[in-house]
């Protein structure tokens, strides 16, 4: 067979090279180039040339053996793969070649198929998972455009969701830049369609028992079985995390801890103040708003409207029959300092049966992002916005005080209030000088927008949303826009143009996981 110009080379060392005719005319018939070697020293020469995909190397050979030609050979080029062949079954043998970073072993006899096998893993990954993953996608297209054109159910928007998430995440490994913008079409597709689908069935869901499990049900439901069980309890509260920033990191904890994960709805607005006071209270903003009217002063920071959580979930506890031997802790990490200092101290917790933490750094850098041109040439784009939440989190006090918890007797709760979206359409809010000031939602006296852009709320209270008078209405933006008066648009609309923000309506903002974590 006439080798193709992009052929693979591989160069096999053994110092019984004439026994292996037959293996090398079947690689010969399979397209790679190969070049042959009958000891260690010849075999360096040939990588020091340059031009060598693959190395296969027989371990035991006279003179400079395999695992020194694999010493050699590293030493040339680190990154250049390599399979040991050998005769040994020896453990000890084995260990200290993958030690030495081998890519493959394989025992002698060696039959083609298992040689052919070995190569393409490492030489033909890459375009063998895109080919794969090619047909996949294709598939998922169908079927996800197949279920947007009929009608869907709470459930049927997370099960989109998700598989949306996992495609996102798939295509990094992707250079087909056609396929990721279709991919990014059809989310959008997605977001519009489920902005009306969620605008359609939101009050009803609150007045019935037959929607989706939203953020005044996520103790009840996740948490307060495993206190009911005696057995210690981590709740812990990452502000602004998506669903496939959280896939991200879950790999990462695999090792550690079965997971399990659920799914709910945030309530609306999908904003701290609202979704983070109703998942501690296990009420509705309203509810929330006549326990601690101070929460909802005019002019109030939008931060210190959750200072109450503590004193929430006791009153949550206390309205499940929660009686619990000792005082629940709570903690609120804002910095590195407070994380550093949690993760020193957790032994402390050791006895108490519920610890909540409410961790910041998500929201933050979705915040700073929109002010750093540093964090935005750093993450300029959802991809490398999962890629920096991986790394915070790999090198994070959170991932530390995990590690801890793996060894004790408990179980963790992990979720997040809501998530984002990055706002890539302006949209003109209509309003008075004293309106909230948030991009995603707003709320205030006779608001006005487009309802192809966002949804008008005229009857707060029949979405359990407070009120200051007769004349309060609410305006949440639908799939990508912000909004933007009408005063300086062109400049605020460029100004906030890309930027990640919350508080609307979309599948990023309003489907979270919820995460159960045990430690194995």
């Amino acid at each position: 067979m006439m080798q193709k110009d992009d052929a693979k080379t591989i160069l096999w060392v053994d110092d019984e090279i004439d026994l292996l005719a037959a293996h090398i005319i079947f690689l010969k018939d399979k397209g790679y180039n190969l070049l042959e070697a009958s000891n260690g020293d010849d075999a360096l020469e040939i990588v020091s040339r340059g031009g060598v995909d693959l190395v296969m190397i027989d371990e035991m050979m006279p003179g400079r053996d395999g695992l020194a030609t694999l010493e050699g050979i590293k030493d040339i080029n680190p990154h250049l793969p390599v399979i040991m062949v050998t005769k040994s079954e020896e453990e000890h043998l084995m260990n200290e070649a993958i030690g030495k970073k081998i890519d493959d072993y394989l025992t002698k006899p060696v039959n083609l198929s298992q040689v052919l096998s070995a190569i393409k893993k490492i030489l033909e990954r890459q375009k063998l998972t895109e080919n794969t993953l090619t047909r996949e996608f294709v598939q998922d297209f169908s079927r996800i455009n197949m279920q947007l054109s009929g009608p869907l159910q709470w459930q049927d928007w997370i099960d989109i969701h998700v598989k949306l998430s996992e495609i996102d995440l798939e295509l990094e490994k992707f250079r087909d830049v056609g396929l990721k913008q279709s991919h990014q079409d059809l989310k959008k597709v997605a977001s519009a369609e489920f902005g009306g689908f969620v605008i359609k069935n939101y009050r009803r869901w609150l007045q019935s028992s037959d929607g989706p499990p939203l953020s005044v049900g996520v103790v009840e439901k996740h948490v307060a079985p495993i206190l009911r069980q005696g057995k210690q309890t981590f709740f812990i509260v990452v502000d602004c995390m998506r669903l496939d920033q959280w896939l991200m990191i879950e790999p990462i904890l695999g090792e550690y801890f079965n997971i399990k994960k659920d799914y709910y709805y945030s309530i609306l607005p999908t904003a701290t103040p609202f979704s983070r006071n109703s998942i501690f209270a296990g009420e509705f903003p309203d509810t929330v708003a006549g326990i601690y009217p101070d929460l909802w002063e005019r002019g109030a920071n939008e931060a210190s409207r959750n200072r109450h959580e503590r004193q929430l979930l006791d009153r949550q506890l206390a309205k499940l029959g929660l009686s619990l031997k000792s005082e629940p802790k709570y903690v609120k990490v804002l910095d590195f300092d407070e994380g550093q200092n949690l993760a020193k101290k957790i032994q402390s917790y050791s006895t108490a049966p519920l610890v909540s933490v409410v961790y910041n750094f998500v929201d933050i850098l979705v915040h700073g992002r929109s002010e750093s041109e540093i964090l935005q040439e750093v993450a300029p784009n959802e991809a490398a916005f999962r890629s920096l939440m991986r790394s915070w989190f790999e090198h994070s006090h959170m991932f530390e005080m995990l590690r801890k918890l793996a060894e004790w007797d408990c179980e963790i709760v992990i979720t997040t209030d809501h998530g984002s979206v990055i706002g890539t359409r302006g949209a003109l809010a209509y309003g008075k000088k004293d309106t909230s000031t948030n991009l995603r939602y707003k709320y205030g006296d006779n608001l006005n927008c487009d309802p192809k852009q966002a949804w008008l709320i005229k009857e707060p209270k029949d979405l359990r949303l407070p009120t200051w008078g007769l004349a309060t209405t609410y305006i949440i933006a639908l799939e990508d826009y912000y909004f933007v008066y009408p005063t300086k648009y062109s400049e605020y609309r460029r100004q906030y143009l890309n930027s990640f923000q919350h508080g609307g309506i979309s599948l990023d903002e309003v489907i979270l996981p919820v995460i159960t974590l045990k430690p194995r």
